[in-house]
């Protein structure tokens, strides 16, 4: 008896990845927005410098206006899927870095100030940075083929 395989016609095989990374990229990329947003307008620049510095960010004055606007710009970017490999790189590494300095000491659970929300968005930028926008971004639309397929 031969064993028939049944496989999904290849426009579900090519499109699913594409509209999961168009999903993670609205949820990451807004939750990040949100992040800058907050930063900037509701803590304030000098609120969330203070933050930082009690934090032991070195250059708090800097990184903490720094971080807020990458943060809602870069959000906002992900969203649309421009520039979304070196934006979601860089958001990565500095969800690691508030892991570092603000979450790791309190353990695992963010109820009790732990990493694990941080690890999250970082996780969720890190994938965004490997894979790219996928073909829902708008890299293809604003940047040259050969930028849109490097950058995202």
């Amino acid at each position: 008896m031969s064993e028939q395989r049944h496989e999904r016609p290849d426009r579900w095989r090519s499109t699913n990845p594409d509209l999961a990374l168009l999903v993670l990229r609205v949820v990451a990329g807004a939750v990040f927005f949100a992040h800058g947003f907050q930063k900037l307008f509701l803590f304030t620049v000098p609120g969330t410098t203070a933050a930082f510095t009690e934090m032991g960010v070195p250059l708090a004055g800097v990184v903490a206006p720094s971080l807020a606007i990458v943060e809602l710009v870069g959000g906002g970017l992900i969203v649309l899927g421009v520039l979304s490999r070196p934006v979601a790189a860089f958001l990565a590494v500095s969800m690691v870095g508030a892991a570092a300095f603000a979450h790791l000491g309190a353990g695992f659970w963010v109820d009790e100030g732990g990493f694990e929300y941080v690890a999250v968005l970082a996780a969720a930028a890190a994938a965004i940075a490997i894979a790219g926008p996928g073909r829902y971004g708008l890299s293809r639309v604003v940047l040259p083929e050969r930028a849109a397929a490097i950058l995202g």
